[in-house]
């Protein structure tokens, strides 16, 4: 059947006159026109509702829901230094940077007194975790070398020194003492023998691995109770006559006294310059707030950290410390602090 009549007849073509031409031009743009327009309209409805969908028309399907991002957890200080958690990228590469240097590293704790009962746990977790397969030497100043008896099994690469000291009775006197006798161990005889010394309370227990993610010149640790909070809740020493004490427009972090260390040289500055300003403030009459970790806070101030290892290397149960990914060094007597008697003889206080 023929499209157009006007254009054919039964007994073959004819000649179009030139008013059925325009005839056939006119009904073909109708029919051209009346398909386009509408075409077009449903388009541009289908567009505009792509973006334009009330809010309770839209149904969302698994592919458009967006998650929310989770907080990342700072790997960095303000000023550039590492923040290390242990379970980080960066951190497996300072293991395998350090892994193949045949570093050597003390530990350094004092045991006096009633702190005796904790040399023993100390070492065996120690053992297990700190540097495992490393070479560390464990300086041991105590005033009982009894406490050692009979000696802890060490691995191959580890090595066990006491270094004997008077008896130092009361807190007082260990605190005002500490610093010092410290740094003189530091300088001789820790210094010709190993590069990196970390310096830690005994009353603790490593619980995970702590490997070469702590290497740096000057390393310090985060206080579990005030990580995340504002400036204003440090402790910081705020009385003008206490060499420890801290401007209101000072510091960054406030560090735990439980753990710190770095290259040997930079220890030894640290300690001594700490057990000067201890023993300026006893002549005077003294005493910061926080006792040697008010003094220690001080000299980080001044002296920024080039690591600053995170609450997991420092940690203990309280209602007020940071949750972490992994606990590798826990402060048993901090903990205890918080038990009754029956929950001290269950945890060995």
């Amino acid at each position: 059947m023929a499209l157009f009549p006007l254009c054919k007849s039964p007994t073959g073509p004819v000649r179009m006159t030139r008013i059925q031409l325009v005839l056939c031009c006119f009904l073909l743009s109708l029919i051209i026109y009346f398909l386009h327009g509408h075409k077009a309209p449903v388009n541009v409805e289908f567009a505009h509702n792509l973006f334009h969908v009330p809010a309770k028309e839209q149904a969302m399907t698994p592919a458009m829901v967006i998650e929310p991002e989770e907080p990342q957890t700072p790997v960095v200080t303000t000023w550039g230094a590492p923040l290390v958690w242990g379970d980080t990228s960066s951190s497996a590469w300072y293991r395998a940077e350090f892994a193949q240097k045949g570093i050597r590293t003390g530990l350094l704790v004092l045991v006096v007194g009633t702190y005796t009962r904790f040399i023993r746990r100390f070492l065996s977790s120690a053992e297990i975790h700190f540097l495992p397969g490393k070479m560390v030497t464990y300086y041991i100043l105590t005033d009982s070398p009894s406490s050692l008896d009979p000696p802890i099994k060490l691995g191959s690469e580890r090595k066990l020194k006491v270094v004997p000291i008077a008896e130092v009775p009361g807190w007082d006197r260990l605190f005002y003492q500490r610093m010092s006798l410290l740094a003189d161990t530091i300088r001789n005889p820790v210094g010709r023998e190993v590069d990196y010394i970390f310096c830690a309370d005994v009353d603790q227990e490593f619980l995970a691995p702590v490997e070469e993610e702590i290497f740096g010149d000057l390393v310090a640790t985060l206080h579990p109770e005030l990580y995340g909070m504002p400036r204003d809740a440090f402790p910081y020493e705020v009385e003008d006559v206490s060499s420890a004490c801290v401007e209101e427009d000072e510091g960054d972090y406030y560090y735990t006294s439980e753990l710190y260390g770095g290259l040997v040289s930079e220890v030894y500055k640290l300690t001594r310059a700490c057990s000067l300003l201890i023993l300026q403030d006893q002549a005077n009459g003294v005493t910061a707030r926080g006792f040697e970790e008010s003094y220690l806070n001080r000299y980080l101030i001044d002296h920024r950290p080039t690591c600053v290892l995170s609450p997991e290397y420092s940690w203990w149960d309280s209602a007020l410390a940071a949750n972490v990914p992994v606990q590798r060094l826990v402060s048993l007597g901090r903990q205890c602090e918080a038990y009754n008697e029956q929950q001290k003889v269950q945890n060995r206080c």
